[in-house]
């Protein structure tokens, strides 16, 4: 009963902090309700007894991830500065595609699930087998995954550095100008 109550705390908190991530103004307090969000689903780990995905969660996610965007976010905006919310056909197209990605991974998990009740049946895994499914290449492993990842981190960190010099050139200029 307990565990049932925490569990059900943990998915409320996680359900409001991502809609408050989502609909706040202000660039910090999302990336603020952001890791809130990632340490409740850590407490979904440690209740489930996954401890070490625990550990991960809040040092690599909350952690180290956090720091990353809150690093992008002092270098691309003003972080007291409001954001302008979008208005018209974009929220219409964000809505759809919203619902068509919501739709296909609803598909994918369908066709997948006969994969995951074998899983279940199974004992226990262990640490060698996680991490061979983790970085292996074969069907229902995970390295590929890893990699784009580590592609997509590292396009975000020369773009905000980009992004950071140019800003900083503009500053500059306009303060040449102005002398």
């Amino acid at each position: 009963m307990t565990q049932q109550i925490i569990f059900y705390l943990l998915a409320i908190a996680i359900t409001a902090f991502s809609i408050l991530a989502v609909i706040s103004k202000r660039i910090v307090r999302s990336a603020t309700y952001l890791l809130f969000v990632l340490l409740a689903t850590a407490g979904l780990y440690m209740l489930l007894g996954y401890y070490f995905l625990f550990a991960v969660q809040v040092s690599v996610y909350a952690g180290g991830i956090m720091v990353l965007f809150i690093m992008a976010i002092f270098l691309t905006h003003k972080p007291g500065k409001d954001i302008r919310t979008k208005k018209g056909w974009r929220i219409h197209a964000s809505l759809l595609l919203s619902v068509a990605g919501l739709l296909l991974s609803g598909y994918i998990i369908l066709n997948n699930a006969i994969g995951i009740v074998q899983f279940i049946d199974k004992e226990e895994l262990t640490m060698q087998q996680i991490g061979t499914a983790m970085l292996g290449t074969g069907k229902q492993q995970y390295l590929l995954s890893f990699e784009m990842m580590s592609i997509l981190l590292l396009a975000c960190i020369v773009g905000a550095i980009l992004i950071a010099r140019k800003t900083k050139n503009d500053k500059n200029e306009s303060n040449e100008t102005e002398l």
